[in-house]
């Protein structure tokens, strides 16, 4: 059997946490090898390098920045070029539009060796959409470009799935509107805090902000058409998204009835708690690498019906977490296509019906 090998572009706040999760679970999700590429000699980032290498995964770097690496005390295992022919995978985790420059500057020529490239949220048109557990059933080994749709999205789409499109059609959803009220910046991040609320514009005319653009897109590959609209505005905090939504169905219900499916749905979190810091903050001290792999957590006692069909309340996004499960989900797919439902269970634990 060949070597099973996946290479992460980028340690930012999916790749980073991506790499570990890779390298501790890998003999239980069959990966022989995790490389990840790095593309800037920061002296900042040794503690990060050091401590993923640690964990067994290997340094790739561009030819042209090795010496800038040895300078600061660390010693790639691979080049660039070299780390993408070796995997049979490859995950891009980079900033805004750097997925699609990679795409074209390397991924195009490299789809005679690799099952499958990954990119994220932020990379619209790289591949087809997935988000794990809402369109599984439609991914093919023949997407050879998947697009992970962003943490916000995965919240939108599984509220969707879970309250009105839970079975064969999208028979029982009238429409969906969304607030998504967006922390300011990663705790990770040094830059790009904010003084005050800043409101988003809606720069789609059908669907408003892009979540419910990607959320509507992302149901596309399932064949729904589905009236969607969000709104965002970002918050002087760093700990978590939160969305409010408002679905409206066609079959009335209960908030009883609501609690139960959102219950069944191991996807979905339930929290007791009304303040993004303190589910953060569990976050923080029960998850790997202080994320929450489920792709939402409702707030229980924000949830109300009104008119006997109109279903609103208040979620957190677990972000990255949501997004990095799907990412790890399309990768063992793409390496063991009959049994990876069965692989990916080994991360079980890591989920909670309750925060």
């Amino acid at each position: 059997m060949s070597k099973k090998t996946v290479h992460v572009v980028g340690t930012g706040t999916i790749g980073e946490p991506l790499i570990g999760l890779l390298a501790d679970f890998k003999e239980d999700l069959g990966i022989d090898e995790v490389t990840y590429h790095k593309n800037t000699p920061r002296i900042t980032d040794r503690p990060k390098i050091n401590a993923l290498n640690r964990r067994g995964a290997k340094l790739a770097v561009d030819d042209e920045a090795k010496k800038g690496f040895h300078e600061i005390g660390l010693t790639p295992e691979l080049e660039t070029v070299e780390a993408i022919d070796n995997a049979d995978v490859v995950i891009d985790c980079t900033p805004s539009g750097i997925g699609h420059d990679n795409k074209h500057k390397y991924y195009e020529n490299f789809t005679h060796n690799t099952l499958g490239f990954i990119a994220q949220g932020s990379e619209f048109g790289f591949g087809k959409m997935y988000a794990r557990g809402i369109n599984d059933a439609v991914m093919s080994p023949e997407d050879q470009f998947v697009q992970v749709v962003s943490c916000n999205t995965h919240n939108i789409s599984v509220l969707l799935k879970t309250l009105a499109l839970y079975g064969d059609s999208e028979e029982n959803l009238l429409d969906g509107r969304f607030v998504c009220i967006r922390r300011a910046n990663d705790i990770s991040q040094a830059g790009s805090f904010l003084p005050a609320p800043q409101v988003g514009k809606h720069g789609d005319s059908i669907y408003g902000s892009h979540h419910a653009r990607d959320a509507a897109s992302l149901y596309k590959t399932l064949d729904y058409d589905l009236d969607l609209f969000s709104s965002a505005v970002k918050l002087n905090t760093q700990y978590m998204h939160t969305i409010w939504f408002d679905i409206r169905v066609k079959e009335n219900t209960t908030v009883d009835e609501v609690i139960e499916k959102f219950e069944a749905n191991d996807l979905v979190s339930m929290t007791e708690k009304n303040m993004s810091s303190l589910v953060f903050s569990f976050g923080r001290d029960h998850g790997h690498y202080g994320r929450i792999l489920n792709q939402t957590v409702v707030v229980r006692e924000t949830l109300t019906v009104r008119n006997g069909n109109e279903i609103v309340g208040f979620c957190f996004t677990p972000q990255d977490g949501n997004a990095i499960l799907s990412s790890l989900a399309a990768t063992t797919r793409y390496l063991y296509p009959d049994d990876y439902h069965d692989r990916i269970q080994a991360l079980a634990p890591l989920f909670f019906d309750e925060v």
